[in-house]
């Protein structure tokens, strides 16, 4: 057996309380001006850590968006700048995280990210922005956090219905993981752990958004499926949630998880030793079901025509979709992303 796997380069801080550390690591990252980025809904919580950081602190901006529209990207730069900032602290969910990201690949400014979802974009060097209806990824080490901060207690305050979709926003990375052309032995480990713990968290995070357990284990397995994301290359998922997000801003998290069932059952039967392994982490002989009855049954949407698409999108989607090669377990015709698009859009699989 030979494979490739490239750790990377970061500190993590992981437990109920760690946010309190952030005095002491921004110390031990040697920053001392720090700008606070958030998202407007989550102002409170960046007055908190600003806060918390005292005289470290050289700011706040909170107008990150879903997406990171170049915009505001250019504007949290700027804001920088202007504070004499030497590092950002993204604090909140994956726009807040992306947009921390955003700030780096242009100013190099390090980044210590607070997760307060499950998306897992803080464990990979993976940037995206919107510009003109079409979002742009990339990968870049500079976008990397230099520290991550996870505290379950953060997430308590999360809803049961954005848990859900963020956790499920998760599993899609560890999914692609399993099948990509550059996994390996390590990054499969991770992924069915990741999948496993969160498919056991996120039901009782339903029924009790207040358990701490549960909030843990499921930011355990945002952490492994993020971290899977950041090892290998992306495929028809995330090109599809990428168009669906860019061109049509539809809800990221919410995407991911109507999309997921679907994509997997187009590339499952292509890639058996991934279905095997979901399997096992789902206790299911049928993941693609499994999914989207487990989303929907936790309350997510069921479908693309609940988040607003209509079968009139097809075309932009599907040229969007073949406009560029990326790595993928079977080969993507029009006709067949046609049909996947039509079942989401109907939402086939759920019950």
């Amino acid at each position: 057996m030979t494979f490739a796997y490239e750790a990377l380069p970061m500190r993590v801080l992981f437990g109920a309380g760690s946010r309190r550390q952030l005095p002491l690591e921004a110390e031990r990252l040697g920053l001392r001006r720090l700008l606070v980025l958030s998202t407007p809904g989550q102002r409170v919580l960046a007055g908190h850590a600003a806060t918390l950081l005292g005289d470290a602190c050289a700011g706040l901006f909170t107008e990150g968006r879903m997406h990171v529209p170049l915009e505001i990207a250019e504007a949290a730069r700027v804001a920088a700048r202007d504070a004499g900032a030497d590092g950002c602290l993204a604090i909140g969910g994956g726009s807040t995280v992306g947009l921390g990201k955003a700030v780096a690949l242009e100013s190099g400014l390090p980044v210590i990210s607070v997760p307060t979802t499950y998306s897992g974009s803080e464990m990979t060097t993976v940037w995206g922005l919107t510009e003109n209806g079409r979002k742009r990824t990339g990968r870049d080490r500079a976008v990397l956090p230099r520290s991550v901060v996870y505290d379950p207690e953060l997430t308590v305050g999360l809803p049961a219905d954005v848990s859900v979709t963020s956790g499920f926003n998760a599993i899609a990375h560890a999914v692609e993981a399993l099948y990509a052309p550059d996994a390996s032995p390590i990054v499969s480990l991770m992924a069915e752990e990741g999948v496993r713990s969160l498919a056991t968290a996120l039901p009782v995070i339903a029924a009790d958004p207040a358990d701490i357990g549960a909030r843990t284990d499921a930011l355990r397995g945002a952490w492994l499926c993020g971290a899977c994301l950041g090892a290998t290359t992306m495929s028809l998922h995330h090109k599809l949630c990428h168009i669906l997000g860019g061109t049509f801003d539809l809800p990221h998290a919410a995407v991911h998880t109507v999309v997921l069932p679907y994509a997997a059952a187009f590339n499952l039967p292509a890639a058996p030793a991934a279905g095997r392994a979901l399997c096992r982490a789902l206790a299911t002989d049928d993941v693609p079901k499994r999914l989207a009855r487990a989303s929907a049954e936790l309350g997510a949407p069921r479908s693309l025509a609940e988040l607003g698409l209509t079968e009139r999108d097809f075309d932009e989607i599907i040229a969007q979709a073949q406009a560029g090669p990326y790595a993928n377990p079977r080969p993507v015709t029009a006709q067949a992303l046609r049909a996947l698009l039509t079942d989401a859009l109907k939402g086939t699989l759920a019950p």
